[in-house]
């Protein structure tokens, strides 16, 4: 199952996140998610379980990490952006 993590702290590495839910079940991948221009995090990511998603999902949403309490929810499928127009 692929997890949103939000509201996440800008210092926040994939490493931190991955040792968050390590104890609820099998991590398959940890994604954050950052600005294209500066490398900045965006406050947010996946996390994507084999196991144990719906008891990372319970416990964790709305407890603090790093001082930001995190929004943690099933992630929902990405919809299609309409396309740009190329100058």
């Amino acid at each position: 199952m692929r997890i949103y993590v939000g509201n996440l702290p800008s210092t926040a590495t994939e490493d931190e996140v991955r040792q968050l839910f390590s104890s609820y079940g099998d991590i398959a991948s940890v994604n954050l998610i950052t600005d294209r221009e500066t490398g900045r995090s965006r406050g947010f990511g996946f996390v994507e379980m084999h196991d144990g998603a719906s008891d990372a999902i319970e416990a964790l949403h709305q407890t603090d990490f790093g001082g930001r309490s995190l929004n943690v929810s099933e992630a929902k499928p990405r919809e299609p952006r309409p396309p740009r127009d190329r100058w």
